[in-house]
Order: structure tokens, then sequence, then C-alpha cells
């Protein structure tokens, strides 16, 4: 939990560090906020009062007696602000409106058939959202913005995604812009594992804080970092690059020249390849896979259904993908020293448990602190949605979560 300061002229990240607290921890008492945050009792009362007034949290209760008088209990508001968020695959766009508690107001899955013009996307995602809004009857002024989570890599100097390797004729988009105009809202933009992380951290309360590696599987891997709740986005903002670590050197060149990066062997389309060429077309046609690139994502989700339902063949493919991711976590773990990974992403759905089986007998076997404190291994909170959820956490991170640039315009 970070702390506030009782310094003059801090209000806005005073303001931002009880909320915080309150999100996190909640319900809670002004008491046990001054113990959590490091303010005084007085600071806490008046902050508490004015994030009342903002309509961002609630008075929820009493807590019990203990011989005098009962504390009031506070916690977040849900209704208190809203964000738009936007997952944006090649296949499909998702799109979730999301309240301050982080529960999914309302969501819309759009099928994108010419995801190769980014000015069609971009027009017929930002409507289906705008519609979204309208239906829902949110108040417009609690509406922060909205959030864009996209493959990478990203140029965040200019809120651009640049040549991501499943969207091809995506040379240098921006995408910030562009939904700006297209919305007129505040638009935020990251890559899509990082903002998954901002989600699980924004919604997983005490059960993200901390440290974590947020492992994401789309149509590519990628990763998310959380360190002392602080998320990592690295020089250029591409930090959590997952699928270019390293592994055993094998016959699958990235498309970064490497033959050696995980990707080419653990993303949904690379399994279906596997499963052709270590069981053949019978097996295949067994499951009911047709093999064609058109027909990826389907065949993707059959597969999964094939292994949740004990197939072997179909379990052997996904649990040798997972013991590749497992090398790359034990090497990430190892040199971010964090106690927990968490795994999420629309294609892992339904296998969770064979690659948290994998990933910890591959961390939590070798690595170079399990003496100290084992590994944790955990589904995430949020589940399929969690790349749109995040975007949209993206905006409600940005507007609420402390930070130093606070400081520099915070109001007395």
């Amino acid at each position: 939990m970070l702390g506030g300061t009782n310094l003059p002229r801090v209000g806005g990240y005073n303001q931002a560090v009880v909320l915080d607290a309150i999100r996190t921890r909640g319900p809670v008492s002004r008491v046990e906020l001054a113990t959590l945050t490091g303010l005084t009792n007085q600071t806490v009362s008046n902050v508490v009062r004015k994030l009342l007034d903002a309509g961002l949290v609630t008075e929820s209760g009493h807590a019990p007696s203990n011989g005098g008088k009962r504390r009031t209990l506070l916690s977040p508001r849900p209704d208190g602000a809203y964000a738009l968020g936007v997952h944006l695959d090649p296949d499909a766009a998702v799109i979730v409106l999301v309240d301050l508690a982080g529960e999914a107001v309302m969501t819309r899955r759009l099928r994108l058939t010419m995801p190769s013009e980014p000015a069609d996307v971009v027009d017929r995602v930002a409507r289906a959202g705008l519609r979204l809004v309208d239906r829902s009857a949110v108040d417009p002024d609690r509406l922060l913005g909205l959030g864009v989570a996209a493959p990478g890599p990203i140029d965040g100097s200019t809120g651009a995604v640049v040549f991501p390797p499943n969207l091809p004729g995506w040379d240098r988009v921006p995408l910030t812009k562009m939904f700006a105009e297209a919305t007129e809202m505040p638009v935020a933009l990251d890559n899509d594992a990082t903002a998954a992380a901002i989600g699980e951290r924004w919604i997983g309360g005490e059960a993200r804080a901390g440290s974590f590696l947020f492992v994401y599987l789309g149509t590519g891997i990628g990763a998310g970092i959380v360190l002392n709740n602080t998320v990592l986005h690295g020089d250029s903002g591409n930090a959590g690059e997952f699928g270019h670590m390293a592994v055993e050197p094998g016959d699958r060149a990235c498309h970064c020249g490497s033959m050696s990066c995980l990707g080419p062997y653990c993303s949904p389309a690379a399994i279906i390849d596997d499963l052709l060429r270590r069981h053949g077309r019978t097996v295949a046609d067994r499951i009911g896979l047709s093999c064609t690139p058109e027909d990826r994502h389907e065949d993707w989700r059959r597969l999964r259904r094939a292994a949740r339902s004990g197939d072997p063949d179909a379990r052997d493919v996904v649990r040798h993908a997972a013991r590749r991711i497992g090398q790359a976590v034990r090497g990430a773990t190892s040199l971010l020293d964090v106690s927990r990974v968490v795994l999420g992403g629309e294609a892992l759905r339904g296998i969770e448990p064979l690659l948290c089986e994998e990933i910890d007998a591959a961390v939590n076997s070798t690595s170079v602190a399990r003496a100290i404190r084992p590994l944790a291994i955990e589904q995430s909170v949020i589940g399929e949605t969690v790349g749109a959820v995040g975007a949209a956490s993206l905006v409600l991170h940005g507007n609420y979560t402390p930070g130093w640039r606070m400081l520099t315009d915070a109001s007395a």
C-alpha cells in the first residue's frame, strides 16, 4: 500500500492514495485508512469527505462494536465513474463499459472481417462503443474516457501501433488520435498484455496487490509486469514482450528473425500446427479441426474443448506448449523476483488448469527463491474479457491510481 503525505498542496495525490486503499482493502474505516496510508486522522477525514462529495465512495455499513462507538465503513461507489474499453484482436474487437468497481456493465463482441483497414476498424468499433454507452444510460459526466488495448509493438510517445505482426498492413497507425476523433473522448492506449495486467491490478484488490507477472495468451503471447503495485512500461512502452523470451532452439523463425523465441511455438495457431506435426491429420479430423487459416479461431476452440474433455492428443500438445511457457516464466520470474504469476486471455479459456500445472512444475522445482517462498500460479480474476476490461482500466488507473505525477499539479 502506498503511503500518503501530510505536506500541503498534495490533495489530489492523497485522494488517490485513500481511494486506492478503499478499493484494495475495503470496506474499511477511517481509522484503518490512517494506519494504511500513514496520513493523520484529520487528513483522512478531510479526504474522505471530498471523496464522498465527489460520489466516488460511499458509507456502506458499520464495523462490529468493540465496546465503543461503531466505526463507519467505506467502500467504492460503483457508479462513481465509468470507462469504455476496447480490445483489438485480428479476429474481433471486444468492447466493455466498466464501472469504478471494475464490473462490466455492458459488453459487445464485434467480428472484424476487414482488420487490414485500420480506418474501417476504428470507425466500426467507435460507433459500436458509443451505442453501448447510449444503451447503458450512464451519466455522461461520469464517463472518463476510452481505453484501447492493441497488439504491440506500440509507440507510447505518439499513441500508435507499429508493425504488429498479427495485423498486417498496420504499419504505423495513430490509434489514440483516430479513436479520439471518432469518439470525442480522452483515449489511453497500451499493448494488450500490459492493459490486462493493469486491469488485474485495478480489479483484483488485495489479491493482486504487490508484484506479479501476467502472462497473456490471445492471438499471440505477451506479458504485463507489476512490481510493488507499479506497472512497468519500459523506455519505449513495450516492456513484457514475452513472446520473444528465448527457449530451446527449434525450427520456427520468429518475425524478429530469431529461431528460439517462445511465440512461434505457443500461439494458438502454433499449437494447432503442432497437433498435425505430432499426431497427424487423423487426430485433427477426430477432434473436428479443418486446419485452414480462416477457421483457426474455431479450430482453437475445438482443440481447447477436446483438451478440457481429456482427449490425450489434445492435452499432449497443450502441455507441450505449456512446458515451453514454463521455461520462459522461470527465467522471467527469476529476473523479476515476483511471488505470483497470473494467467489470462480469451485464448486460455478452459485450459488454464493445464497451463497452471505445467508452469508450477517448471518454476517451483528450480526457482532460486523456492527455499524462501513458493511461486503462486493463478488464473485471472477477470476471466476471458481481461483484455477489454484491462483497456477500460487504463482510464480508471490513469485517473485514480496514486503516482508522483500528481504531486506536480495537485490541489491543496
